[in-house]
């Protein structure tokens, strides 16, 4: 903290003397690296160095200033760029005509508070003033705009220390989100898109390929930390999620270096994103090399992606199959040229080569060619970074050009200052001389446009960076990313796309259950029950089929319920329908036996009107059961009921009639008695007419207020949909019912009550038997119908209407027909009224 006091306190100012007054900056004054005089000046911060001797201060005197060390040529190249830019546009006549641009570089070291140091000599100057008297220590600034930082963290401190100041700061490669808040940094542009932009991107480009489960490695600095934060927000809206997060900084000891190791060997994701700075992953490439972390698959940033001396550093192949994003490939004619140039006058007696940070002295002859050789100095695959610098120097001379009101001349009496100068800036739009556009939005950042690079290695040891897409945000979503799948090379140097998730897919008819405690992305696949599918891969919930509808074995499609009823075609339904047949042709046999032999005693007796009536009645009562089989319709559904209710009403009224008939027929043989006139044939058939039109009567009330229709019983089983027929009105039906039940019930009682008047063949006896049987059945098929499931319940009303029927064929007349065919000698007048033949002398 002393030390960033002390690099503010250069703003204050004192006199040394009321006789020689002069302002002074207080501490060391910041010396230029690279520097040249001009009307305009234009500052420029580069870490030539990419760190320092560590030292501990007690401040009990002042510290010496920092010791840089690791050459970091790629900065050297950054300033280069930008000396090119300003003697492009010094040598020109269009742009800035008459007046020329000078610079003053400095090395900050990639330190913070060296770059503050330096933001503070460029904003003011070295040189010491003299002013009047009482005058006021103030000045113009020094420069017009500062080109740099190279990194986010020093480009925060700079731009916070001169925002108050609007001096323009220029950054052609810190590209922290943080940045464009204009609240805090309202002085800051920069020619290269945010990272808001980029971790983005990269969140898009690994949900691209399905991989669900990453680690993460960042820069602990503002570039890495406020970049991998805006990349964990997309991650989870996009539903990926991180194994692991560590951070590092290249200073960090050893120990922190083994925990990140320890770490990516215990985790099970094969994808590693990297938000790191070129420099913190050459440290950690060499130890990931000592411990072979091959294999996994690598996401990359701007930072490292394409450089080249990475690659170079990667002897063991652990980032081949890397893929990431990269600033557009660019070209600036000339620059090369300019840079081997200034290298060849800088080095023309005594040559310093740099290979992979090792350094090599040798004697050279002054003589040598630069062209030919290759190192990080003459390499130029950072091409697009010196395009930024080239755009931002160019960003400046356009708008000081627009303020002094050049054309073929400039008006060098303007007074500039920093705010108008920013104001020109922020408005310029200009293409360079390769045709790419310069503007700044309301942000100050530019238009957001990444190539897409995949490490392909070849197979003399070199890695090539492929262009295999893009990923522009100009576009609509759904084309912003646009990718060559078939040219990448992975991890291995395989062309199969790795899998990195922490569970595999749920396949369609399953469903993802999270695992407790554990990320979003790691669960478990539960088979989604019955009646419920999912159709689609990671489903979250299972959908329930529609009513009608049931889930296949697989439950990932709904398939049309089995519809289930009483068919001719099924075993039970034949036999059924066998048995009505049956009952009927029995029928119809008894009634030609009965019209055969009508004259006889025997069918004389009890009414013979009344007994082809009964049989006809039974007849429609084993054919009415039909009506139940088959797949119900309206006219079945109506019928059935209707039928089953007259007929039997019908062959109970001819039984009823029967009984009385016998009663009565007793009751005619005592003297005086005239009950044979009043229930006579007349009476006994407007007896059975009125029975039976009660019944109809209740049937045709039922069917105008609420008939039987199909309905879909869609609950009794899960899997099928019985067609049955709902009853329409519960009353109707069980008025049927309760009305056949009433006369069933007198016709057993008047029968019980006949039971045992003198008769050789007592016909109220075998109608007692059959109502019993008749009762019986129906008694015990009430609750056998309404427990009996689906068709089955069809079955049990049948079966109870087949049995009544038997039951009466057989008690009423199987009897008769017994005498009349093998007993022929009984079926006489004299045997029916039960008297004993004379005894035969």
């Amino acid at each position: 903290m002393f030390l960033l006091f002390l690099n503010l306190d250069l703003l204050r100012i004192h006199h040394l003397s009321s006789v020689d007054p002069m302002c002074r900056q207080r501490g060391d004054p910041e010396n230029p690296l690279l520097s040249k005089d001009g009307d305009f000046i234009l500052g420029g911060m580069f870490s030539f160095h990419s760190s320092w001797e560590d030292r501990m201060d007690n401040y009990t005197h002042k510290p010496m200033p920092l010791q840089c060390t690791s050459l970091n040529f790629r900065d050297f190249q950054f300033a280069q760029a930008m000396r090119f830019a300003i003697e492009e546009i010094d040598n020109s006549t269009d742009l800035l005509p008459g007046i020329s641009l000078g610079y003053k570089i400095y090395d900050t070291c990639g330190s913070v508070a060296r770059s503050v140091g330096v933001t503070l000599a460029l904003a003011n100057g070295n040189e010491i003033v003299s002013v009047p008297l009482k005058a006021p220590c103030t000045r113009p600034a020094h420069v017009q705009a500062i080109i740099g930082e190279t990194s986010s963290s020093p480009t925060i401190a700079v731009a916070t220390v001169i925002g108050p100041f609007v001096l323009p700061v220029i950054s052609h490669f810190a590209t922290c989100a943080c940045l464009s808040d204009k609240t805090k940094y309202p002085s800051f542009l920069r020619t290269i898109p945010s990272d808001y932009y980029q971790s983005r991107a990269l969140g898009h480009l690994v949900k691209h390929f399905g991989w669900t489960w990453v680690g993460a490695i960042r820069t602990n600095n503002d570039y890495g930390n406020n970049g991998m934060a805006t990349f964990t927000e997309t991650a989870q809206q996009l539903g990926i999620c991180l194994e692991y997060s560590v951070s590092f900084f290249r200073t960090d000891p050893y120990v922190k270096i083994q925990k990140i190791i320890e770490i990516i060997k215990a985790s099970t994701s094969k994808v590693i994103v990297a938000f790191l700075s070129h420099a913190d992953l050459d440290v950690l490439l060499h130890e990931f090399s000592y411990h072979n972390l091959s294999g996994y698959q690598w996401v990359g940033t701007e930072s490292w992606i394409f450089d080249s001396q990475t690659a170079k550093m990667d002897i063991h192949h652990i980032l081949d199959g890397a893929i990431g994003l990269s600033i557009p490939k660019a070209h600036v004619t000339g620059l090369r040229e300019f840079i081997l140039d200034f290298w060849e006058t800088l080095f023309s007696c005594k040559f310093k080569e740099l290979k992979s940070s090792a350094e090599i002295l040798r004697e050279c002859t002054g003589r040598e060619d630069m062209t030919g050789v290759q190192n990080s100095y003459t390499d130029m695959s950072l091409m697009p970074i010196f395009n930024n610098v080239y755009k931002g120097v160019y960003a400046v001379a356009h708008a000081l050009h627009n303020i002094l009101s050049c054309n073929k001349t400039c008006n060098k009496n303007v007074q500039l200052d920093p705010f108008t100068v920013l104001q020109h800036i922020r408005k310029i739009h200009i293409t360079t001389k390769e045709g790419d556009e310069v503007y700044f939005n309301e942000n100050g950042d530019p238009a957001a446009k990444y190539e897409i690079i995949n490490w392909q290695p070849r197979g003399n040891g070199i890695v090539e960076f492929v262009t295999a897409g893009l990923y522009d945000t100009s576009l609509t979503p759904e084309k912003q990313l646009n990718l060559q799948n078939e040219s990448l090379i992975w991890a291995r140097n395989t062309k199969q796309v790795p899998v990195s998730v922490c569970s595999e897919k749920c396949p369609p008819g399953t469903r993802k259950v999270l695992q407790k405690g554990r990320p979003v992305c790691c669960y478990d696949c539960i088979r989604c029950a019955e009646g419920q599918i999912s159709n689609v891969t990671d489903s979250v919930t299972c959908e329930r089929c529609l009513p009608e509808f049931w889930s296949n074995e697989r439950r990932d499609a709904c398939v049309k319920k089995e519809a289930v009823f009483l068919s001719y075609e099924e075993i039970m339904g034949a036999l059924l329908t066998a048995a009505s047949l049956f009952g009927a042709c029995m029928t119809i046999g008894v009634i030609l036996i009965f019209f055969k032999y009508r004259k006889t005693p025997i069918v004389r007796a009890n009414n013979s009107e009344l007994s082809f009536l009964l049989l006809f009645s039974l007849i429609l009562c084993f054919l009415c059961s039909l009506t139940f089989i088959g797949q119900p319709s309206d006219w079945s559904c109506m019928l059935r009921h209707v039928a089953f209710g007259i007929t039997f009403v019908l062959c109970i009224s001819c039984l009823l009639g029967k009984t009385i008939v016998v009663l009565m027929a007793f009751r005619a043989t005592r003297p005086g008695s005239n009950v044979q006139k009043w229930f006579g044939q007349t009476q006994q058939r407007l007896c059975v007419t009125a029975f039976t039109l009660i019944q109809v009567i209740i049937c045709i009330i039922w069917l105008t207020t609420s008939p039987p229709f199909p309905s879909k019983n869609l609950i009794e089983f899960k899997d099928k949909i019985i067609l049955e027929c709902a009853l329409g009105s519960a009353v109707g039906f069980w008025a049927v019912l309760g009305y056949i039940g009433l006369l069933a019930i007198l016709c057993f009682i008047f029968a019980f009550l006949a039971r045992k008047l003198p008769d050789n063949f007592n016909e109220a006896k075998f109608i007692t038997f059959s109502m019993l049987i008749f009762c019986a059945v129906w008694i015990t098929f009430i609750p056998a119908y309404v427990s009996s499931p689906g068709k089955f319940s069809v079955a049990v009303e049948i079966f109870a209407i087949l049995a009544c029927s038997f039951g009466l064929l057989i008690c009423i007349f199987i009897p008769k027909c017994y005498i009349i065919l093998l007993k022929p000698e009984k079926n006489t007048k004299r045997n029916m009224m039960g008297k004993k033949a004379p005894n035969s002398l």
